[in-house]
C-alpha cells in the first residue's frame, strides 16, 4: 500500500523549536559588564525605558536591567523587572545576536507585557541599525584612507 504525501509528512522529524529560556549566560551580571555598556554611550529611548547596547564577541544576547528607587516601591519595581525579563525571554530570537544590553527604567506605572515587548523590540532594532551605520562608516573611512595612502605612493 502506498502512503500519500500527507501521511508521509506526519512521520518527518520537525525542526527543533526555539528555546525560550533566560539562562545565566544571557544575563548581564557584574559592575564591570554594566560599566562597559554604559561607557559605549549608545542609547535609544522609547517611552519609559532606555536601552543601551554594545556589540559583544559572543553569539548570545546578554540583558541587564537598571531600575532605581524613584520608579516606586519594591513591589512595583519587581513587577516591572519581571515583565521586562519576560518580554526579553519571549522575543530574544527576533533580535540580532551578539549584543550586551542594559534596560534603564524611568518612573511609570507598570504596563502590559505586549507593550514592553513592543518597546524593547523597537529600541533594540534601532540600536542595531545605529551600530550597523557606525560600522559601515568606519569601513568607508578605512577604505578611503587606504586609497589616499596608495595615491601618495
Amino acid at each position: 500500500m502506498r502512503r500519500s504525501a500527507r501521511a508521509y509528512d506526519l512521520f518527518m522529524p520537525l525542526p527543533a523549536p526555539h528555546r525560550y529560556r533566560l539562562t545565566r549566560e544571557q544575563r548581564l551580571r557584574g559592575q564591570n559588564a554594566f560599566k562597559h555598556v554604559f561607557d559605549a554611550n549608545m542609547r535609544k529611548d522609547a517611552g519609559p525605558i532606555s536601552v543601551l547596547g554594545v556589540p559583544s564577541g559572543d553569539k548570545t544576547i546578554r540583558f541587564g536591567i537598571s531600575i532605581g528607587r524613584r520608579v516606586g516601591i519594591a513591589a512595583k519595581r519587581n513587577r516591572i523587572k519581571r515583565l521586562l525579563r519576560e518580554a526579553f525571554r519571549l522575543t530574544q530570537h527576533d533580535w540580532p545576536a551578539g549584543y550586551d544590553l542594559v534596560c534603564v527604567v524611568r518612573p511609570h506605572e507598570p504596563r502590559i507585557l505586549a507593550e514592553y515587548q513592543r518597546l524593547l523590540f523597537n529600541t533594540i532594532r534601532s540600536l542595531h541599525l545605529e551600530w550597523e551605520r557606525k560600522k559601515e562608516k568606519a569601513k568607508k573611512r578605512e577604505s578611503e584612507k587606504a586609497k589616499n595612502k596608495e595615491d601618495q605612493s
